[in-house]
Order: structure tokens, then C-alpha cells, then sequence
């Protein structure tokens, strides 16, 4: 997507207007927006790729502990939040996109089976930024995963988390 001024521009807000906008781009944690404002915003950050690069840095260089909450506060991909009717417009729009909504009963029992490994594995959610994916991408996706170590698994999720916001960012343009 082409880079197009964000409106409102970030660079012009104040940091409650800020986050009264933008707090939502990472799923209940508008701290990661407090951060990135208080860091200073220019024109350079009145983009999508502007603001996703601030804002991701904020996570990247978070610590562990605040890295596992915004990581937590992220839906099962398929799971019962989604079947009712629970999650933010963000996530419900994002997961309906990759056709989520749209599971068999197996499909959906598979859901089931892998968020439940992979969070007593990992102890926290499969993330996976599902934008241009669909449910069969997404199932191989934890297969692939699975495997990882917990360290490895906590960076491909923030690296997720930093794609899902960039993909917010975009779909705020309109």
C-alpha cells in the first residue's frame, strides 16, 4: 500500500488524542501508543509505515514481561471468543478475512486442539498476522511453529503483532 498521510496526523496530536486514536492498534495495550508518542512524532510518522516502524520499535525494545501481555491479549485464532461474538472489530474483521468464520466442526476442533498445545507449550496465544491467509495457511502455520523454542516463538509473535498493526495502520486510509 502506498504511503499516504494518516489522518488524523499523529504528528499533530496531543498524547490523549493520540491515544484515543491510535491506543488500539495493539489489542488492549494503547501503552505501546503512550510510548511511542512520548518518543516524539514527526511527519516521518504521519504514515502508515511511519507509525508502525515507531510503534514497533516501542514493542521490539519492551521488555519481556510487557512484550507476554500485549502478546496474551491477543484472541485464539478460531477459538471460543471468536464463536462468541467477543473479540474487537479489529480481530473479528481480521479473522473473518482469512475465512475463520467459515470453519467445519473439524476444522474448528483442530483450532481447539492446536491453541491448546501451543499455549501450554508457550503459555500464551498463537498469533499470526492473518491478513492474506486463509484457515488451511493458518493450521500449517502452527504445525510449523510448534516446534520452536519459547524465546524464538515470543519473537516470531512480536514480529506478528508488528504486521497486524502495520495491517491496522493501512486500513485506517480507507
Amino acid at each position: 500500500m502506498t504511503d499516504t498521510i494518516l489522518t488524523p496526523r499523529p504528528s499533530q496530536l496531543d498524547q490523549q488524542a493520540f491515544v484515543a486514536h491510535y491506543g488500539e492498534i495493539y489489542e488492549h495495550s494503547p501503552w505501546v501508543a503512550e510510548l511511542a508518542w512520548q518518543r516524539g512524532l514527526s511527519a516521518a510518522e504521519d504514515t502508515p509505515a511511519g507509525l508502525a516502524e515507531v510503534m514497533g520499535a516501542v514493542l521490539r525494545e519492551a521488555s519481556p514481561e510487557r512484550q507476554l501481555e500485549v502478546i496474551r491479549a491477543h484472541p485464539d485464532l478460531a477459538g471460543k471468543a471468536a464463536v462468541a461474538g467477543e473479540l474487537t472489530d479489529d480481530s473479528t474483521r481480521e479473522q473473518a478475512g482469512a475465512g475463520l468464520d467459515q470453519c467445519t466442526p473439524e476444522e474448528l476442533a483442530r483450532f481447539e486442539r492446536l491453541n491448546a498445545d501451543y499455549k501450554a507449550k508457550f503459555g500464551f496465544p498463537f498469533v499470526m498476522a492473518v491478513k492474506g491467509s486463509d484457515r488451511h495457511a493458518i493450521l500449517a502455520a502452527f504445525d510449523e511453529r510448534l516446534p520452536n523454542d519459547p524465546a524464538e516463538e515470543r519473537r516470531t509473535a512480536i514480529e506478528q503483532i508488528n504486521r497486524i498493526a502495520r495491517f491496522r495502520l493501512d486500513g485506517r486510509l480507507g
